[in-house]
């Protein structure tokens, strides 16, 4: 008994199978490409982020005592390097969703860092750019569980805020795509798990 097929139709069958397995493949590998493409963009405007909060903190005036009750810069000096550290363990799997939840959280806490010690220099772009609105002063006002709620940047560039956008639509029909019933067998033979957005 011999697992070959005997006939014609069904060495056709066996064709179309593996020609479609082939094309979902494909398909998958594409939308992960997608994803990994948009996070080199984020990742390069998180960094100029962070040159931007770095620069500022060095250029600012540092009085030898505090006034009682006045911010310090330890703790946005703090958030800055964590936020680094991060990017640098995220770089290496930008799909993770672990790795991406812990950047999302120090991130959130650089731009409450930033919001303590500059309570009026946060600028908020929309998805696509353009500005949006002034920042809310309370910091538990923003959406943050909300892929799409803009945040509030340091930096103002609408750059970061773009890149996020981008990232996490191309996550979005990563996951769409790895979640489709057909694929959905190719992305579990091949391993594939969804990814996160940066929220």
């Amino acid at each position: 008994m011999s697992v070959l097929p005997d006939s014609l139709a069904g060495w056709l069958v066996v064709a179309l199978l593996l020609f479609w397995f082939v094309g979902a493949y494909n398909r998958l590998v594409r939308l992960r490409a997608a994803v990994l493409q948009a996070y080199a963009v984020l990742d390069v405007a998180l960094r100029k982020q962070l040159d931007f909060v770095q620069a500022s903190i060095t250029a600012a005036p540092r009085p030898e005592t505090p006034p009682e009750g006045a911010p310090t810069v330890a703790p946005l000096q703090a958030a800055t390097t964590q936020l680094a550290t991060l990017l640098g363990a995220t770089r290496v799997r930008p799909l993770d969703p672990g790795s991406m939840a812990a950047l999302a959280t120090a991130l959130q806490v650089l731009i409450a860092a930033w919001r303590r010690q500059y309570p009026g220099a946060v600028t908020v772009f929309d998805a696509d750019g353009t500005l949006s609105r002034p920042a809310p002063l309370m910091p538990g006002m923003g959406g943050a569980s909300d892929p799409a709620a803009p945040i509030a940047w340091p930096e103002p560039s609408a750059a970061a805020e773009i890149a996020r956008g981008q990232f996490n639509q191309a996550v979005a029909q990563y996951n769409a795509g790895i979640a489709q019933f057909p694929a959905l067998l190719v992305a579990w033979i091949v391993r594939l798990r969804p990814a996160a957005p940066l929220l």
